[in-house]
């Protein structure tokens, strides 16, 4: 009896494991019950366990007549998204304050030749589609700016918590854009500053002004 958690537990790691990596992409159908107990060693009783495991994670959903679907590749998105939807947007800017402000500050400290050049990158692509006035891309690159900077922090839980949170973050910059008829495309030109000559109060500061006057 000892020996079946262990196996269900192993069977779980590698279905996770072939979801994350892109093997199962999200959309696709996972391997039959009898392909994956082939494929992992265990019993088709240990598969329908463990594929069970990442039914309840919200990974994988079943279809009646279908088969088993992936629908995500983290379970931190998954429990993340199902919380945000019953936040407010001050809730979700309040958030945003607690991880950009500090990442900002970081990658002011840390930020590599690389980074820079993406940060700059991310930039320009948020003026130039700030200046097309094409709602989608002006939410797409000024979202790519703030990954960016936060990538830049050196951090990778920091980056992942913010990456798990990425969806409604980008609802709530296109609410900024949708009721703020006078956003500037500039907005961000000090904080990208702040971090790329290593200024890290000054990138906190840019940061912590940029998400009170949302809060207002």
């Amino acid at each position: 009896m000892s020996r079946r958690p262990g196996l269900i537990d192993h069977a779980v790691d590698a279905l996770r494991d072939g979801i994350v990596s892109g093997e199962w992409p999200v959309g696709s159908r996972m391997p039959t019950e009898p392909a994956l107990s082939k494929m992992l060693g265990v019993s088709r009783n240990t598969v329908r366990e463990a594929v069970q495991a990442l039914v309840h994670s919200g990974l994988v959903e079943r279809r009646q007549g279908s088969g088993t679907y992936v629908v995500g590749t983290s379970e931190l998105a998954v429990t993340i998204s199902r919380e945000v939807a019953a936040a407010s947007q001050s809730d979700v800017v309040e958030v945003r304050h607690a991880l950009e402000v500090e990442a900002a500050r970081l990658a002011a400290v840390r930020c590599t030749t690389n980074d820079v050049a993406e940060i700059n990158r991310a930039r320009d692509a948020r003026q130039t589609a700030y200046t097309g006035g094409d709602l989608a891309e002006m939410v797409a690159t000024d979202l790519a700016l703030h990954r960016a900077v936060v990538r830049a922090s050196g951090n990778p839980l920091l980056a992942h918590l913010y990456e798990n949170l990425i969806a409604a973050i980008g609802d709530d910059i296109q609410g900024i854009f949708v009721t703020d008829t006078d956003a500037d495309a500039g907005v961000h030109d000090a904080l990208v500053a702040a971090v790329v000559t290593g200024d890290p109060e000054a990138a906190a500061r840019e940061t912590t002004s940029y998400l009170a006057t949302l809060l207002d």
